[in-house]
Order: C-alpha cells, then structure tokens, then sequence
C-alpha cells in the first residue's frame, strides 16, 4: 500500500510543478512491462487482459501459480505492444479497486521470462519473446478470399478503409469473371463437330494471311531486281592487301613534306636564265624583225 501512495505522490507532484518534458518515467523506457499485484483471486488471465487492454494492446502475460495447489498468487507481469500504454496505466490503475481489492501498478525495468522445460527435462531460459496474449488476425471468408488474389495482401480488421477495399476487390473479382463469362457464352451451345470446324476455319484463315504476307514480300523483291536491271550482285571481294602488310608499306615510305617548308629548286639554265626568259627575249627579236620589214618595204 505504501508503493501505490508513493507513486500517486510522485505524479501529483509532478502535476502540480506542471513539469514538462523530463519525468519519472523516462526511466522505464527502454522496457514495456508492468508489474501488476493485489490481483484479486478470482480473476483469470482474461480479466486482467480486460482490464489492461484499455490503455493498450496487451502483448504477454504472466500470472504465476502455485506449484502444488496450481492458484493463483495474486500478481502478474504483463507486457503492452507499446511503451508508452505503460506510462498510461500506471498514471491510471495504480490505486484503483477491483472487487474490494487495491491494484498496485509499478513500471518493471529488467524483466526476465520464466524458465521452460527442455526435451531434457532441464529448466532453461526461453531464447524466443513470449507473446501468449498477442491477438490472432481475424478474416472473414471474403477478406480470405480477396486477400488471396492479386490485387493485394490481407486487410487489418481495424483498418478504417477495410470495407471499402473489401468492395473494391470484389467489384474487380467480379468484373473478371464476367469478362471470361462474356468470352465462353459465345460458343457455349456447339457441338464438337462444330468446334473443330471452328479451328479449321480459324487455322485455314490464318494461313491464307500468311501467303498473302509471302506474296508481297517476293512482288517487292522482283520489283526491286528489275529496277537493278537483274538480280542483285554480290560486292567482290577486296583486293586490298592485309593489315599487316599495309602496315609494313606505309611504315616503309617517307614522310611527304610540306611544299610550304620545302620549297621545290628549279632546274638552272645552261644559259644563266630560265626558259621563260628565252622565250620573252626572242619574241622580242621578231617584233623587231618585222617593224624592220614594214619600214623597208615603205621605202
């Protein structure tokens, strides 16, 4: 009784002081279990789940017994899905009165699951988190059915939109099947006779497409040889020599040189001129020769 007056003292205090982000629970983070005592004897695992499950999912709960009577002690451990539902029910349960019994509510930091027995016979520290209480997702045979198609995985029951994704699979589903449905009503009355004259028909249909695609293909190939003047040609094969010897060929040769750097000489003259010299001299000599003539003839 003294704990549960303490930790009432600690919260008033600390609404009174109006204290606001650091608390005494802080302490406790790290950590989603509770411990919970002055649990009267007549209530079972589900009373307690109850009770608690209002301040959050209960995830595991450990209600020791008795080993030779199998009663129960009176207290449990019990741990929430969030951290945070903790700090809520201490605040709130602590100190509350269940059939003329007070609850004391306590944060708990290191707890440690209760042992199991081994295929030895040995007691021995579980190495999976018990989660006896976690609840189990529940399905109607619609949900089932929808969560199994493509269109998407299960729906949580406490999903707000769950109905309306619900109907919209179903209304998918159902437009499916009446697309097949359409497609399967046409030829639902024939006969096997008029099935495979069906086929035939089907299969003589496309080979006729196919030979027309044939013909259009060899009409533009003939097309195509009378513009050429015959059939094609195949390109000769080079004469080029190998790499290799190209290499060794152009590796052989000289460099050319610029005209600009090296300018080509002239052949000199026997003369001291050049030949274009001569040729202006001497066609001078007979412009001279023939003024000469004209002036002695005008004599």
């Amino acid at each position: 009784m003294n704990v549960v007056k303490e930790i009432n003292k600690i919260n008033q205090r600390e609404l009174d002081l109006g204290v606001s982000g650091a608390s005494w629970h802080d302490e406790y983070k790290d950590s989603a279990y509770i411990f919970v005592g002055g649990i009267p004897f007549d209530l079972t695992e589900g009373d307690v789940v109850t009770i608690f499950s209002q301040y959050g999912e209960v995830m595991d709960l450990n209600m020791p017994r008795d080993k030779e009577t199998g009663k129960r002690r009176g207290f449990a451990f019990l741990m929430y899905e969030d951290q945070r539902s903790t700090v809520l029910a201490v605040d709130n349960l602590n100190g509350a009165t269940v059939l003329e019994k007070t609850l004391r509510v306590d944060h708990v930091k290191d707890y440690k699951q209760p042992k199991i027995k081994g295929e030895d016979g040995e007691w021995m520290e579980p190495e999976e988190q018990s989660l006896n209480v976690k609840p189990e997702l529940i399905m109607d045979d619609d949900a089932a059915s929808e969560s199994s198609a493509s269109t998407g995985g299960s729906i949580d029951p406490e999903d707000p939109m769950r109905d309306y994704l619900i109907a919209q699979r179903r209304e998918a589903k159902a437009l499916k099947k009446g697309k097949k449905s359409k497609s399967k009503g046409k030829h639902k009355d024939e006969t096997p006779e008029e099935r495979r004259a069906r086929k035939a028909r089907k299969a003589e249909k496309k080979s006729r497409k196919a030979k027309k695609v044939s013909a259009g293909i060899r009409g533009v190939e003939e097309l195509l040889n009378s513009l050429d003047g015959g059939p094609r040609r195949q390109r000769p094969p080079s004469r080029s020599p190998p790499p290799q010897l190209r290499r060794q060929r152009s590796r052989s040769r000289s460099p050319r040189r610029d005209a600009r750097e090296y300018p080509r000489p002239r052949s000199p003259s026997p003369y001291g001129h050049s030949r274009n010299a001569d040729r202006s001299v001497g066609s001078r000599r007979e412009g001279r020769r023939e003024r000469s003539r004209e002036r002695s003839g005008r004599d």
